[in-house]
Protein backbone atom coordinates (compact mmCIF):
# COMPACT_ATOMS: atom_id res chain seq x y z
CA UNK A 1 0.00 0.00 0.00
CA UNK A 2 1.57 3.66 -0.89
CA UNK A 3 -0.58 5.89 1.85
CA UNK A 4 0.21 8.74 -1.09
CA UNK A 5 -2.28 7.55 -3.02
CA UNK A 6 -4.48 5.28 -0.84
CA UNK A 7 -7.03 7.70 0.49
CA UNK A 8 -8.18 7.55 4.41
CA UNK A 9 -11.95 7.76 4.59
CA UNK A 10 -13.68 8.65 7.96
CA UNK A 11 -16.86 7.64 7.71
CA UNK A 12 -19.68 9.63 9.59
CA UNK A 13 -17.86 10.44 13.05
CA UNK A 14 -20.67 13.18 13.93
CA UNK A 15 -22.65 14.23 16.56
CA UNK A 16 -25.33 12.23 16.22
CA UNK A 17 -23.62 9.22 16.28
CA UNK A 18 -21.07 9.64 18.93
CA UNK A 19 -22.12 8.32 22.39
CA UNK A 20 -20.79 6.58 25.19
CA UNK A 21 -20.35 3.42 23.09
CA UNK A 22 -18.71 4.92 20.29
CA UNK A 23 -16.80 8.09 21.54
CA UNK A 24 -13.85 6.26 22.78
CA UNK A 25 -12.94 5.76 18.78
CA UNK A 26 -12.96 9.78 18.49
CA UNK A 27 -9.04 9.89 19.84
CA UNK A 28 -7.64 6.94 17.99
CA UNK A 29 -9.34 8.48 14.68
CA UNK A 30 -7.95 11.78 15.47
CA UNK A 31 -4.37 10.01 15.79
CA UNK A 32 -4.94 8.37 12.41
CA UNK A 33 -6.06 11.22 10.58
CA UNK A 34 -2.69 13.14 11.95
CA UNK A 35 -0.42 10.25 10.71
CA UNK A 36 -2.00 10.10 7.56
CA UNK A 37 -1.45 14.60 7.48
CA UNK A 38 1.89 13.77 8.01
CA UNK A 39 2.65 11.62 5.56
CA UNK A 40 1.08 13.79 3.08
CA UNK A 41 -1.94 11.36 1.73
CA UNK A 42 -5.14 11.83 1.31
CA UNK A 43 -8.25 12.50 3.63
CA UNK A 44 -11.85 12.18 3.06
CA UNK A 45 -15.16 12.51 5.34
CA UNK A 46 -18.19 11.39 4.88
CA UNK A 47 -21.65 12.96 6.52
CA UNK A 48 -24.55 11.22 6.62
CA UNK A 49 -28.17 13.41 6.14
CA UNK A 50 -31.28 12.02 6.69
CA UNK A 51 -34.51 13.80 5.64
CA UNK A 52 -37.92 13.71 5.88
CA UNK A 53 -39.57 10.64 4.01
CA UNK A 54 -36.30 8.43 3.99
CA UNK A 55 -36.42 4.85 4.19
CA UNK A 56 -34.84 5.61 7.69
CA UNK A 57 -37.76 7.64 8.52
CA UNK A 58 -40.10 5.52 6.47
CA UNK A 59 -39.01 1.89 6.99
CA UNK A 60 -36.74 2.25 10.63
CA UNK A 61 -38.68 4.98 12.21
CA UNK A 62 -35.64 6.76 12.43
CA UNK A 63 -35.31 10.18 12.03
CA UNK A 64 -32.47 11.33 13.81
CA UNK A 65 -29.66 13.32 11.84
CA UNK A 66 -31.91 15.75 10.20
CA UNK A 67 -30.62 18.77 11.21
CA UNK A 68 -27.19 20.56 12.80
CA UNK A 69 -25.76 20.00 15.39
CA UNK A 70 -26.45 16.59 14.89
CA UNK A 71 -25.56 16.44 11.84
CA UNK A 72 -22.42 17.97 12.07
CA UNK A 73 -18.64 16.69 12.63
CA UNK A 74 -17.66 16.09 15.85
CA UNK A 75 -15.97 19.27 17.17
CA UNK A 76 -12.50 17.22 17.92
CA UNK A 77 -12.36 16.02 14.01
CA UNK A 78 -13.91 19.38 12.86
CA UNK A 79 -10.57 21.33 12.46
CA UNK A 80 -9.25 18.05 10.02
CA UNK A 81 -12.82 17.98 7.89
CA UNK A 82 -12.26 21.36 7.17
CA UNK A 83 -8.92 21.09 5.63
CA UNK A 84 -9.51 17.60 4.30
CA UNK A 85 -9.57 17.15 0.38
CA UNK A 86 -13.37 17.01 0.43
CA UNK A 87 -16.50 16.39 2.44
CA UNK A 88 -18.48 13.91 0.47
CA UNK A 89 -22.78 14.26 2.29
CA UNK A 90 -24.47 11.28 1.83
CA UNK A 91 -28.62 9.90 2.74
CA UNK A 92 -27.42 6.34 2.38
CA UNK A 93 -25.76 3.74 4.12
CA UNK A 94 -22.54 3.76 1.59
CA UNK A 95 -19.89 6.49 1.07
CA UNK A 96 -19.02 5.46 -2.04
CA UNK A 97 -20.92 5.98 -4.80
CA UNK A 98 -20.33 4.95 -8.36
CA UNK A 99 -19.68 8.27 -9.39
CA UNK A 100 -17.00 8.33 -6.33
CA UNK A 101 -15.88 4.88 -7.17
CA UNK A 102 -15.09 5.97 -11.03
CA UNK A 103 -13.01 9.73 -9.55
CA UNK A 104 -10.89 6.81 -7.26
CA UNK A 105 -9.83 4.97 -9.94
CA UNK A 106 -9.63 8.13 -12.55
CA UNK A 107 -7.04 9.11 -9.83
CA UNK A 108 -5.17 5.63 -9.49
CA UNK A 109 -6.63 5.20 -6.13
CA UNK A 110 -6.47 1.20 -5.81
CA UNK A 111 -7.29 1.24 -1.80
CA UNK A 112 -8.93 2.63 0.48
CA UNK A 113 -8.61 2.81 4.44
CA UNK A 114 -11.79 3.23 6.35
CA UNK A 115 -12.61 4.45 9.95
CA UNK A 116 -15.24 5.63 11.50
CA UNK A 117 -19.05 5.22 12.77
CA UNK A 118 -20.84 2.84 12.35
CA UNK A 119 -18.96 -0.19 11.86
CA UNK A 120 -22.19 -2.85 11.07
CA UNK A 121 -24.10 -0.23 8.69
CA UNK A 122 -21.71 2.84 7.16
CA UNK A 123 -18.56 1.65 7.60
CA UNK A 124 -19.25 -1.72 6.66
CA UNK A 125 -21.71 -1.03 3.26
CA UNK A 126 -18.76 1.11 2.29
CA UNK A 127 -16.58 -1.47 2.51
CA UNK A 128 -18.57 -3.36 0.07
CA UNK A 129 -19.11 -1.15 -2.41
CA UNK A 130 -15.74 -0.38 -2.43
CA UNK A 131 -14.49 -4.21 -3.22
CA UNK A 132 -17.82 -4.36 -5.62
CA UNK A 133 -16.18 -1.27 -7.32
CA UNK A 134 -12.63 -3.09 -7.77
CA UNK A 135 -11.35 -0.85 -4.84
CA UNK A 136 -9.43 -2.92 -2.19
CA UNK A 137 -11.19 -1.46 1.05
CA UNK A 138 -9.29 -1.40 4.18
CA UNK A 139 -10.75 -1.20 7.63
CA UNK A 140 -9.41 -0.32 10.93
CA UNK A 141 -10.92 -2.13 13.33
CA UNK A 142 -9.89 -0.50 16.48
CA UNK A 143 -11.03 3.16 14.86
CA UNK A 144 -14.39 2.26 14.34
CA UNK A 145 -17.27 1.65 16.66
CA UNK A 146 -20.92 1.18 16.84
CA UNK A 147 -23.20 3.70 18.73
CA UNK A 148 -25.54 0.83 19.38
CA UNK A 149 -21.99 -0.55 21.51
CA UNK A 150 -19.64 -3.35 21.53
CA UNK A 151 -21.49 -5.90 20.47
CA UNK A 152 -23.05 -4.94 17.14
CA UNK A 153 -19.27 -3.51 16.11
CA UNK A 154 -18.24 -7.03 16.72
CA UNK A 155 -21.33 -8.27 14.47
CA UNK A 156 -20.22 -5.88 11.81
CA UNK A 157 -16.52 -7.08 11.80
CA UNK A 158 -17.55 -10.65 11.75
CA UNK A 159 -19.96 -9.54 8.24
CA UNK A 160 -16.92 -7.64 7.30
CA UNK A 161 -14.70 -10.50 7.51
CA UNK A 162 -17.33 -12.82 5.20
CA UNK A 163 -17.85 -9.63 2.14
CA UNK A 164 -14.90 -8.10 2.19
CA UNK A 165 -11.87 -11.05 3.39
CA UNK A 166 -10.48 -11.15 6.82
CA UNK A 167 -6.77 -9.43 5.66
CA UNK A 168 -8.91 -6.93 4.81
CA UNK A 169 -9.32 -5.96 8.79
CA UNK A 170 -6.10 -4.01 10.03
CA UNK A 171 -5.69 -2.16 13.12
CA UNK A 172 -4.27 1.01 13.43
CA UNK A 173 -0.62 -0.55 14.07
CA UNK A 174 -0.85 -1.77 11.09
CA UNK A 175 -0.70 1.66 9.32
CA UNK A 176 1.73 3.00 11.50
CA UNK A 177 4.89 1.65 9.49
CA UNK A 178 3.46 2.36 6.08
CA UNK A 179 2.92 5.96 7.35
CA UNK A 180 6.53 6.47 8.60
CA UNK A 181 7.67 5.29 5.70
CA UNK A 182 5.60 7.43 3.31
CA UNK A 183 6.94 10.29 5.38
CA UNK A 184 10.05 9.09 5.08
CA UNK A 185 9.85 8.81 0.92
CA UNK A 186 10.53 5.33 1.23
CA UNK A 187 8.70 3.65 -1.06
CA UNK A 188 5.34 1.31 1.33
Amino acid sequence: MDPRTTPLFVIDVQNGFVNDRSRHVVPVITRLIEQWETAGAPVLFSRYLNHPGSPFVRLLDWSALQTAPETDIVPELAPYAARAERIIDKTTYSALSPALAQEFHGRGWEQVVLCGIATDSCVLKTAADAFEADITPLVVTDACASEAGAAVHEAGLTVARRMIGARQLITTADTAPLLARAAEGTPA
